[in-house]
């Protein structure tokens, strides 16, 4: 029995229909349905169900769930024992088809008149998955994207693998090539589906998940090496990525204690004693340096602060004033000068590369440029 479309004659037979409870043998595609189509007697607020084709087998393997399904209503509209009107109800097997299958299966049950369950299970048993379920904290919504409920991420790998076979229907009409091509689109898809199941997998087998484990704080240059080293995790087992991992990170700690080893050998530190010294030491420079680039930072905000378009000369303190006398430059070309250089060392500190061009860029002449360089060191501005 085929069943179509009352509005776009569609084949309904094999997809989804919606059959009106109040018209008879009223069928419509879910595209018609969704649009309101009223046709004839039929309005759009008549009452309904939703009818799918169940092509999977229950009791017998040659008789599928909707083959069941119209037997029974068509010995229920028939009469018992009406075999050929139910065969013509069913419209895919014969009346001695019918009338056996009905002794086999209902009759010759021990439950009578319900069918033997142990003929056949309705449905596989499920199968048994060995996958860790995570309590719901932050780590695995906001992070991860994962639902531990579901054993899902928010988003898949080809997360829109779906959209191609959504609306695909393999239906009796359907040309061999056509065929062809729709088992093609659905090869494709498993494929995509193996592979995002392989993905997740690999995900739980690492222990990605466990959002405390994986905190371990690593330096900077450690984090990049391992960041790396990510592309072999799935050519390795988890204990070889392990070991592979540690042996890298061991290399990296003994090539750096190796070249610290180097400079204390450059310097002329002969014991151990005396390196750990030198590195207290340089640590204080490195300091003190960072120190002072703060304060010089801090001083061009007070002069910025505090300089106004008519008093900017009163910032400057006797000593610059005579110094201005001296090279004979106007105090606003000085202060020009004193912001541009001042500006750059707090950028760059001691790397700071030819004060006296920068200057000169300020229309200074190489000599002057020179002095009020000497100058700004003698202050200990610089």
């Amino acid at each position: 029995q085929k069943f179509h479309c009352d509005n776009c004659q569609a084949n309904v037979t094999d997809g989804v229909r919606i059959n009106c409870s109040h018209c008879p043998e009223f069928d419509l595609c879910t595209t018609c349905f969704s649009q309101g189509v009223e046709l004839g007697s039929h309005k759009n607020d008549h009452p309904y169900r939703v009818v799918t084709r169940n092509h999977f087998s229950i009791y017998t393997e040659d008789w599928t769930a909707d083959e069941e399904l119209l037997l029974i209503d068509g010995l229920r509209q028939f009469g018992m024992g009406n075999w050929k009107d139910a065969a013509e109800h069913i419209g895919t097997k014969t009346k001695e088809q019918c009338e056996q299958h009905y002794l086999d299966v209902y009759v010759a049950s021990s439950t009578w008149p319900l069918p033997a369950d142990e003929i056949k299970p309705a449905l596989p048993p499920p199968k048994k998955q060995s996958i860790k379920v995570l309590s719901s904290q932050p780590s695995n919504h906001e992070i991860a994207g994962y639902m531990p409920g579901r054993l899902e991420f928010e988003t898949e790998w080809e997360n829109d693998a779906e959209q191609v076979v959504k609306d695909m229907v393999i239906t009796d009409d359907d040309t061999p090539e056509e065929q062809e091509l729709k088992l093609t689109v659905l090869r494709i898809y498993n494929h995509k589906l193996d592979r995002r199941a392989d993905r997740k997998q690999f995900i739980f087998d690492r222990g990605l998940l466990d959002y405390r484990k994986n905190q371990t704080k690593y330096p900077k240059e450690e984090r990049e090496l391992l960041t790396k080293t990510k592309v072999f995790a799935q050519m390795q087992t988890k204990a070889d990525y392990d070991e592979f991992t540690t042996g890298l990170l061991n290399e990296h700690s003994l090539r750096q204690r190796i070249a610290q080893l180097q400079e204390w050998r450059r310097q002329g530190i002969t014991t151990l004693k005396d390196g750990a010294q030198y590195e207290v030491e340089r640590s204080q420079r490195l300091s003190r340096r960072s120190t002072t680039q703060r304060d010089s930072t801090h001083l061009l905000e007070r002069l910025y602060k505090l300089a106004k378009p008519k008093a900017s000369y009163d910032l400057l303190c006797d000593s610059e004033k005579q110094l201005c006398l001296e090279l004979g430059i106007s105090l606003r070309l000085y202060m020009t000068a004193k912001e541009t250089l001042l500006a750059e060392y707090a950028r760059t500190g001691w790397s700071m590369q030819s004060p006296q061009l920068l200057l000169q860029q300020q229309q200074l002449s190489a000599d002057k440029a020179q002095k009020i360089y000497d100058f700004f060191i003698q202050n200990n501005w610089i």
